[in-house]
């Protein structure tokens, strides 16, 4: 990367520079064309794109060296709230961080990535991002990936998940009950539907799951009242 459009990586950190040289070639690419995108837009106020060239498939490798550097970046600009850093310094992060952030929001497919973009976002207050992660993962991210982020700690991803599950068709939660894992978010989502949606397909799912619980039970209760 040119000088003119960036700080050299040394000058942000040990750490920072440490993964960035771990990144593999595409990676780097990614991040550049997402710099050049935003410097291009901030130029001519235009939108931008800062993806990777159309029709190149996803990379789950490079999600994941993408979610390091993001990471790398946002404590090393914590630490520069203590005037560690320069101030132009301070701001370069910020622009790479902000377009690490941009290639990952356009390409990730990770409930890991997706709870890393929303806690950004709601650690800047920014809840016009936050309302496009949450429509980008409603329609990107598997259901099952989707049920990861509602087992997160943070109880405002947990809800934003929820909220995405909810809007997913009833027969790929319906899919999802046969999961010991997924299965207790899933039904969540199902009653979800069932009650604020009006969903009458979920509502028969729910009523069914119900009735099977309590013929559980009462096999259950006459079991243990049956002398030995």
């Amino acid at each position: 990367m040119e000088k003119s459009q960036t700080l050299k990586f040394e000058e942000l950190g040990g750490r920072v520079a440490s993964v960035w040289e771990g990144l593999r070639p595409a990676t780097r690419a990614a991040v550049e064309r997402a710099l050049q995108s935003a410097q291009a837009a901030a130029a001519h106020s235009a939108a931008h794109s800062a993806t990777k060239p159309a029709g190149a498939p996803y990379d789950a490798r490079s999600e994941w060296e993408l979610s390091r550097l993001l990471t790398a970046l946002d404590d090393r600009a914590r630490e520069g709230a203590a005037a560690v850093l320069s101030p132009e310094q301070a701001g370069e992060l910020v622009r790479v961080a902000d377009a690490c952030a941009s290639v990952l929001y356009s390409e990730g497919r990770s409930a890991e990535v997706f709870a890393q973009l929303l806690e950004r976002a709601l650690a800047a207050r920014d809840y016009v991002r936050v309302d496009a992660l949450s429509d980008t993962l409603t329609a990107r991210l598997a259901p099952s990936e989707i049920c990861e982020l509602a087992r997160n700690d943070n109880p405002a991803l947990r809800a934003i998940a929820n909220e995405a599950l909810a809007l997913k068709p009833t027969g790929a939660l319906v899919e999802l009950l046969g999961d010991p894992v997924d299965s207790f978010v899933a039904r969540d989502a199902l009653e979800l539907q069932a009650e604020d949606y009006g969903s009458e397909e979920a509502r028969w799912v729910v009523n069914t799951l119900d009735r099977i619980d309590d013929e559980a039970d009462d096999d259950e209760d006459g079991e243990e009242g049956r002398p030995a």
